[in-house]
């Protein structure tokens, strides 16, 4: 699995919304600035994410984004899965593995692998990502 630019950037600025939505909404803008993301990139990962339900946005001049659920609800294996789509290791072929070596390795290892990752991923919340990084920086400047 390796997670591309769409995944690393969405993530980031996920976490970003997280810090700086719990009282209204926020402009792109503003996430692209702190984060130095372009905001015509920003739009294409709000787009996919609005899609999967993990955003709201509201249009206009106080318009923004925010988070569509709660924090704590909302895990690094949804963002990821949303903007990347399969995040197995080695994804299953349309058609059945024939070879029984392929597909003992496949079962054996490749979803075990796919087990753990999973695991750890959807076991990590925007609210333990935010109470980490508020230990380690407990200031976020908030830009207007």
């Amino acid at each position: 699995m390796k997670i591309s630019t769409k995944g690393r950037y969405g993530l980031r600025a996920m976490v970003d919304l997280a810090l700086y939505s719990q009282k209204e909404q926020v402009p792109l803008t503003s996430i692209a600035q702190r984060q130095d993301i372009s905001k015509s990139y920003l739009e294409q990962v709000f787009s996919t994410l609005r899609r999967a339900g993990l955003v709201k946005s509201t249009k206009g001049a106080q318009g923004g984004y925010m988070l569509a659920l709660d924090p704590e609800e909302i895990t690094v294996g949804m963002i990821l899965r949303a903007l990347e789509g399969d995040l197995s290791v080695v994804p299953m072929e349309d058609d059945a593995i024939t070879n029984r070596i392929e597909s003992y390795i496949h079962d054996n290892i490749w979803d075990k692998i796919d087990v753990k990752v999973f695991s750890f991923i959807d076991g990590i919340s925007l609210k333990d990502i935010m109470d980490d990084y508020l230990k380690k920086d407990p200031a976020p400047m908030y830009y207007i």
